[in-house]
């Protein structure tokens, strides 16, 4: 039997795909001869030149257009019935092209990193410094170990392996158990942690990144399919969140919204906040394959000067979050347009509002930046806007920014989720200043008293929508209180419901206001039409006249909006139901078809000697 699709061998690719620098302290040119593994290795510079694959390349399909179905849209952070529909419709099935890519892209992470280990056990010459050779390693650990995080979190049971020429020779082998990948994941990282330094090497990994991420497989460990999460894996997480934020070289950016300007997050540099990311190439000098190319899929008509196609709408969800705490304006600014709202720092050549109206009197510091004019609630992030606003470091499909894997709000609410516990709420010191920081760097009201798991959930949600990352999160959540979530996905959120052009106003008192109405599951991108009410004058905070702004009646009045029980009432409604049957994505069926082990129960890893 041969090979099987997921595991595209890396031994040519590690020193073979040799990618266009992605900063100036890395290489500049890709090397001009054929190399062999075994006379590669003779310098610090061919090392370091072997990892930036593992920064780029391998995480390309995913990072291209699975990464936003599988991260973002299965949590309900924004919509789009054009845009991957199938992940947060929850129908994705094992034929489809993006779930493919990214398993491929995952496994491409974890062959190329088994590669490298073995290549830099086996092949550097005495003229590679021991320095070198442990960032190599470290970085190759760290890179597997995150691998593994997303396919265990994506898929469940999945298959393992170290050996690249084992999997070559016997390429038909079983599934792991979920908790023995997580534990094979939770090695990987301890390993990364002891071989990365403490200070940064031009943009590489540092042994509190790899702390970072331990802390985070050791939260979702500690209480995977248990009905009562670890308290020594706990107190680990805790110690190990403590010193990534008292002694590591990172600190939480003082603007939120600059963690997505080209300014502060691009192929050429990292910021303070930064711990893990994949770090694209130029888009200017680089080839297929290196750059971030999601661009295109993300931004929308009139947001840049480049060819675009795409754009994300806020989901319902969201902005109920938003309206929870109005507080929260520069997140919710940051992530998704408001209409009526001026960014300084953006400037796409399409402003409506004309330069005589831009003067201090009217808020506007200058006659440059653009308002949003729209009634929509469209994607921010990673919009960065036109040419001009990158330097000239943009192009079709071609995105300057790097995609974030960590960063230290991620570290401060793990250790606020640690300090909660199995506690149903507290009010411990240590865990309000913990998500208290991430509040405070975005000028939202502080928690005083206590928290409980319901505040970390909204706290993750609008830190990281649209993030790429907040599924991942909802499924270790899942996995520890099944019950819980499977209550929170189909009570508590409104997949796949539609704001429409118009459907969004700005209120004075900064709250929102909108309309939403259903697509059908069946053919998710066919709306239902007027005559179903939410569609009609139902708004979220009042009746409204059809096609009018002009209120009607306000809940003080009497008026209860209820979109699920109005989508209950008509015909042929047909909600997304989540539950234990799709939780966890379909394995493709290329793979499946050719591993009978697919279908059979998961088996437990051999560790050896050494288990974690």
């Amino acid at each position: 039997m041969k090979k099987l699709n997921i595991f595209l061998l890396a031994a040519s690719l590690t020193i073979g795909v040799l990618t266009t620098s992605c900063s100036k302290d890395f290489l500049d040119k890709t090397p001009q001869h054929d190399y062999t593994a075994d006379t590669y290795y003779s310098s610090d510079e061919a090392v370091m030149k072997a990892i930036e694959p593992l920064y780029n390349y391998a995480w390309f399909n995913y990072n291209y257009r699975a990464m936003v179905g599988m991260g973002s849209a299965r949590a309900n952070d924004g919509w789009n019935p054009y845009l991957n529909p199938q992940f947060a419709t929850f129908q994705v099935t094992g034929l489809d092209g993006d779930l493919s890519n990214a398993w491929k892209s995952f496994y491409l992470v974890v062959s190329m990193s088994n590669q490298l280990i073995s290549d830099i056990n086996t092949y550097c010459t005495d003229a590679v410094s021991e320095d070198t050779k442990n960032l190599a390693l470290g970085e190759a650990y760290l890179m597997r170990g995150t691998a593994y995080f997303y396919l265990v979190r994506a898929w469940g049971d999945v298959i393992v392996y170290e050996n690249n020429l084992d999997m070559t020779n016997t390429p038909v082998v079983p599934l792991t158990k979920e908790e023995d990948v997580l534990k094979f994941v939770i090695r990987d990282y301890r390993r990364a942690v002891k071989l990365l330094p403490e200070a940064s090497t031009s943009m590489h990994a540092t042994k509190y990144a790899a702390e970072g991420l331990l802390a985070k497989a050791l939260l979702a460990y500690s209480g995977w399919n248990k009905t009562t999460r670890d308290e020594s894996v706990l107190r680990e997480v805790i110690t190990l969140c403590d010193d990534v934020i008292n002694n590591g070289p990172y600190s939480l950016m003082s603007d939120y919204a600059d963690l997505f300007k080209y300014a502060s997050n691009n192929f050429s540099m990292q910021n303070s906040e930064t711990l893990l990311a994949m770090r694209w190439a130029d888009p200017l000098t680089s080839s297929w394959g290196t750059y971030s190319a999601n661009f295109s899929d993300l931004a929308w008509s009139g947001s840049s000067d480049v060819t675009v196609w795409g754009g994300i709408y806020a989901s319902p969800d969201m902005l109920d979050l938003y309206n929870e705490d109005i507080s929260d304006s520069i997140r919710f600014q940051a992530t998704f347009c408001l209409p009526g709202i001026y960014y300084d720092y953006w400037d796409t050549g399409n402003d409506l509002v004309s330069a005589a109206d831009k003067t201090p009197a009217n808020g506007y510091p200058k006659t440059s930046g653009y308002v949003y004019s729209k009634k929509y609630c469209q994607l921010k992030k990673w919009v960065v806007g036109t040419k001009a606003d990158c330097n000239g470091h943009l192009a079709q499909m071609a995105s300057p920014l790097n995609t974030y894997i960590m960063r230290l709000a991620d570290v401060y609410l793990i250790k606020a989720e640690a300090v909660l516990g199995n506690n149903d709420a507290t009010s411990d010191a240590a865990g309000l200043a913990a998500i208290n920081a991430v509040r405070s760097r975005a000028k939202v009201d502080k928690l005083y008293d206590s928290y409980g798991l319901d505040e970390l959930i909204k706290e993750r949600r609008k830190e990281f929508c649209m993030e790429f990352s907040n599924w991942y999160d909802m499924v270790t959540w899942y996995r520890w209180k099944p019950q819980y979530m499977l209550n929170y996905f189909n009570n508590k959120q409104h997949r796949a419901f539609m704001i429409n052009s118009g459907d969004v106003l700005f209120n004075a008192d900064r709250t929102i206001s909108y309309r939403t109405f259903p697509n059908r599951q069946s053919s998710p991108w066919y709306f239902y039409d007027n005559t179903m009410n939410p569609r009609g004058c139902y708004w979220n905070d009042c009746m409204r006249e059809e096609d009018s702004e002009t209120v009607i009646m306000t809940k003080d009045q009497g008026y209860v909006y209820d979109v699920d029980a109005l989508c209950r009432a008509q015909d042929g409604y047909d909600p997304v139901t989540l539950n234990e049957e799709n939780i966890f994505m379909p394995y493709p069926e290329a793979d499946v078809i050719r591993n009978p082990y697919f279908k059979q129960p998961a088996q437990d890893y051999d560790f050896g000697d050494e288990e974690e």
